[in-house]
């Protein structure tokens, strides 16, 4: 009984500790302050196009005064000029984004029209001025339901410290005797209209732009990648994160691959506007999915081998080195076909990124009748370097494989030595299965960008257990294609 207990209690410890470990994200973006700068930057652009839609409604009234009761009317104001000289976005911890704007102002022109009790009317224009003009607004971060990142307004106020009235015309002086009136109108007619504005452009533009993120990248026939949000984003005093799943999977049949994302603990570096933490799960979750699937199997045929090497893939030339083969198969062509035995893991360390796969070489002759008859399996162990890179929004990568080291695993032609094939086997893998395999590396991951995002100044450095991407961002449509050595 006792035992019993155990076992559970032990069973329900794994447990916890493998949802625990499956909760880390292989994947985390981090906008520090100085991307959020640049990100407010760009969105001063159109809080300012927006915000110069504020309606200033024509407003009347009456007023006593020396010679008697005044009627008057503002009308036809339009705004000249708006200007946002000065904003400022600070992350609130465990809150989300505070945008505060100061020093804006505003320059107005109108008609304005007087009338006395005598039915006296005197006109003119005038051109007002509205200065030290603040808002405050609260943003809140969160995650939808597909996990994409939100970002809704929490909070807003707005303030003017002055308004400025010119009015031209023989009579303007008269203005004087209702100042008061025309300043409250104005500062209270264009106050309620500040943070509508400011929250619909976050709303309708912002927001909008957000959903663009990639949750799902689609690579092939075969996988994907899951970008979506672990949950809401992490926000300290100088940075926000976003905690993605980082996973590929298989687009037929989904599996949960049998191992956890490490933990990532991204460095304070903030002399870049991003970063991005690219854990080896991502790149082992790909190999997961590949040999699952089968992908993982290359084939190598005497039609792939340049003209100019001397050990052609067929039973005379192999002959030479196993006689017995050309015995049983005389004058044939052969096969040979490479497969991942496993998921192929990445290995990242500081400075260092290597893969060993461990691989199987099926050798085959090729019938009269086309079927394949079975002469040999090689166990081949190498380690390959890694280079990772970026490229046009991609992740990129490219192998150079060490020496090859084999084993006979079973023979179907006799026992012989795999010293003697040595040579030809090193040449197939090196340079013709090696530039099958970059090809695909070379074509890509994509990152997941925002639509119209450009990475500049693009620094790789790995770290353990994951890659440090940092850049600098560019917004806009661009051609350009940049391609950074890879590391």
């Amino acid at each position: 009984m006792v035992l019993s207990q155990a076992v559970r209690l032990s069973l329900a410890l794994a447990v916890c500790l493998s949802v625990e470990g499956a909760g880390n994200p292989g994947f985390v973006v981090r906008l520090t302050q100085k991307g959020l700068d640049y990100a407010r930057e760009q969105g001063m652009v159109v809080l300012q196009r927006e915000l110069a839609k504020v309606h200033i409604p024509d407003f009347s009234g009456s007023t006593h005064s020396p010679v008697g009761k005044i009627s008057y009317s503002f009308h036809g104001m339009s705004i000249r000029n708006f200007q946002l000289p000065s904003s400022q976005i600070s992350p609130v911890p465990n809150v989300g984004l505070k945008l505060s704007i100061s020093g804006a102002f505003i320059e107005i022109s109108g008609s304005w029209r007087f009338k006395t009790k005598l039915h006296i009317s005197f006109s003119g224009g005038f051109d007002l001025k509205v200065e030290g003009l603040s808002v405050s607004v609260g943003l809140r971060l969160g995650s939808d339901g597909s996990g994409r990142p939100t970002i809704a307004p929490s909070d807003c106020s707005s303030h003017i410290s002055n308004v400025n009235v010119h009015v031209s015309g023989r009579y303007g002086w008269l203005v004087d005797l209702f100042k008061h009136n025309v300043d409250s109108a104005l500062r209270k007619a264009i106050e309620d209209q500040i943070c509508p504005l400011v929250t619909n452009a976050i709303s309708s533009k912002l927001e909008p732009l957000l959903q663009t993120l990639p949750v799902t990248a689609k690579i092939d026939k075969v996988a994907a990648i899951d970008y979506s949000l672990t949950g809401p984003p992490p926000v300290t005093a100088d940075s926000v994160d976003l905690q993605l799943k980082g996973e590929f999977f298989d687009v037929a049949h989904r599996t949960p691959p049998p191992f956890s994302a490490p933990a990532l603990s991204l460095p304070t570096d903030h002399n870049l506007m991003i970063y991005f933490g690219i854990s080896n799960y991502l790149f082992n979750t790909a190999g997961f999915v590949y040999q699952s699937a089968g992908k993982l199997v290359f084939s190598v045929t005497d039609d792939m081998i340049p003209k100019d090497f001397n050990i052609r893939l067929n039973t005379s030339s192999f002959g030479a080195l196993i006689p017995q083969l050309s015995k049983l198969y005389p004058d044939m062509l052969m096969k040979m076909q490479i497969s991942c035995r496993t998921a192929p893991f990445l290995d990242i360390k500081p400075g260092n990124l290597t893969i060993s796969p461990n691989l199987d070489l099926q050798a085959y002759v090729i019938l009269p009748n086309s079927t394949l008859a079975p002469v040999f399996l090689l166990n081949l162990t190498t380690t390959a370097l890694a280079k990772v890179g970026v490229s046009s929004g991609r992740i990129v990568g490219n192998l150079d494989l060490s020496r090859i080291q084999m084993d006979l695993k079973h023979s179907d032609v006799g026992p012989f030595s795999v010293m003697i094939l040595n040579a030809a086997v090193n040449y197939y893998m090196s340079h013709i299965l090696l530039p099958q395999v970059n090809g695909i590396l070379n074509k890509g991951y994509p990152l997941p960008l925002l639509d119209h995002v450009q990475l500049t100044d693009v620094v790789i450095e790995p770290r353990e257990n994951f890659l440090l991407f940092g850049a600098n961002v560019h917004y806009g449509i661009s051609e350009e294609n940049w391609m950074p050595d890879l590391y």
